[in-house]
């Protein structure tokens, strides 16, 4: 069994003893610690809590041990039920509430589950407010409400309509342009939230041809959640056999969004920000941000609409701080995150289909032809495992030395940039390996560069054995 606490809240799969899974026992415990941090970041104020879930088996035991939690500190709680992640966050700023927490575990599987912890703005926590969190549950000592100030429950089922409803008010969201383009879309949702929010989007937006897969919200994943091409296979070929333009595939709580094209082909994870991004450059000019794993192709079409580039480290909370600093008009991570700041400041698989949908109608091409126009990438994404006792950031240090002729970015582990490509080594915090991404022009020289920084480490571990 497993737990994990971090800065943007806890994980861990259901089942086992307290401390060392997801118990009722660890739920409750950074229930309160969360109440008690808004608390103290609001003092003497009514208190009100936002909360939503994805359609795991285990979300109602989950939600309904949060709100009690709350409840019992007087605060009061808002349930959005059955909602996707991005829901929850734009309602925490509408609503005007103090706060939020998501309980999905993303693509993990369905033995997993989690608290995702929002601030007033419906963004996650920065790292000095989770580490708050962290310190409050660790200490345990919360004070409880008397009866008479005990928080109000209270369910909202218009949550996702307002979501919608400020989607099609976007200028650059074309409902009509779509309507007109007569899509046939094919969606897979996993049978998680998705399967609530992608057809009335879509319905919401003008498409009228919408084949369903997996979209019965009973979190019984019918294949691996994460939205990666090699878990997509029926997707692709029900887009073929119905001859439809294109088929969407989002994880489980609708944060990230894959494409596949009219052929049956990925359109590729990466590609779904950098299609975005070419349409929202082309109408208004400003910087775009993306991770350090994500593809040069975000840089190259900033580039090409004479804009600028910026990298953050890893994780949404780091791009969202940086497209605020540079006040960027787009960013996201490549895994199918878009985030669209005139929206708001979170990755957004709803936004993302709706601007998408306007790109393709637009331009008149199909979705594969549409993908040929941008810029060619391709990465690898491996690990290498260590021995547990070996000291990684010495390893790390010893590759910045061997590549120190080279351009190289240390704020996120160690990205050695060459002249059209580039390698990310980025340490794990809870296992002995290093994650290895690499890209280039052909997928064939990315792993070339992944094989030839695995055999530098392997050498570097040698080295150190030997002395």
């Amino acid at each position: 069994m497993t737990l994990i606490k971090s800065i943007s809240g806890i994980r861990g799969t259901i089942g086992g003893k307290a401390g060392e899974s997801l118990s009722p026992v660890d739920i409750l415990n950074i229930s309160l610690a969360y109440g008690s941090f808004i608390q103290k970041r609001f003092p003497g104020e009514n208190l009100k809590v936002i909360i939503g879930r994805d359609a795991r088996v285990s979300g109602e035991l989950v939600n309904s041990i949060i709100w009690s939690g709350l409840m019992s500190l007087g605060i009061d709680v808002v349930d959005g039920g059955l909602a996707t992640t991005p829901t929850i966050e734009m309602a925490v700023k509408d609503l005007s509430a103090n706060g939020g927490i998501i309980i999905t575990a993303s693509h993990n599987p369905k033995n997993w589950n989690a608290l995702k912890l929002l601030n007033e703005n419906g963004e996650f926590l920065s790292k000095e407010d989770g580490e708050e969190v962290l310190r409050l549950s660790d200490e345990g000592d919360f004070t409880f409400s008397p009866v008479d100030k005990l928080g109000k429950y209270d369910t909202d089922e218009s949550l996702l309509e307002s979501h919608i409803q400020s989607i099609i008010d976007l200028p650059l969201v074309d409902t009509d342009l779509i309507e007109q383009a007569g899509f046939t879309i094919v969606i897979d949702c996993v049978n998680s939230v998705g399967g609530i929010a992608l057809p009335e989007v879509l319905k919401a937006i003008g498409v009228k041809k919408v084949v369903e897969l997996y979209c019965e919200p009973n979190g019984i994943f019918p294949h691996n959640p994460e939205p990666l091409p090699e878990y997509l296979t029926e997707l692709s070929s029900e887009v073929v056999r119905n001859k439809a333009h294109l088929g969407f595939a989002v994880d489980p709580d609708v944060d990230r969004l894959a494409i596949i094209s009219e052929d049956g082909e990925a359109f590729g994870e990466e590609y779904t920000l950098v299609a975005v991004a070419d349409y929202i450059l082309q109408n208004k000019a400003g910087s775009t941000v993306s991770n350090l794993s994500s593809s040069l192709a975000l840089k190259d079409i900033t580039e090409k609409h004479n804009c600028q580039y910026f990298a953050s480290a890893v994780g949404e909370v780091n791009v969202v701080e940086k497209m605020k600093e540079v006040n960027a008009v787009i960013g996201g991570e490549g895994n199918g995150g878009v985030i669209y700041p005139d929206l708001h400041y979170g990755r957004d698989a709803l936004a993302g289909i709706a601007l998408f949908l306007t790109y393709l109608a637009k331009t008149g091409k199909s979705c594969s032809a549409l993908k040929n126009t941008l810029p060619e990438y391709h990465i690898s994404k491996n690990k290498i495992e260590l021995p547990s006792d070996l000291n990684i950031d010495e390893v790390m240090d010893s590759i910045a030395e061997r590549y120190k002729k080279y351009e190289i970015n240390r704020t996120d582990g160690i990205k050695i940039i060459f002249d059209s490509e580039w390698v990310h080594l980025r340490k794990s915090n809870t296992e002995p390996i290093i994650r290895i991404y690499s890209e280039s022009n052909s997928l064939v020289k990315a792993e070339h560069l992944s094989d030839k920084l695995k055999a530098d480490i392997r050498e570097i571990i040698k080295g150190e054995e030997e002395e």
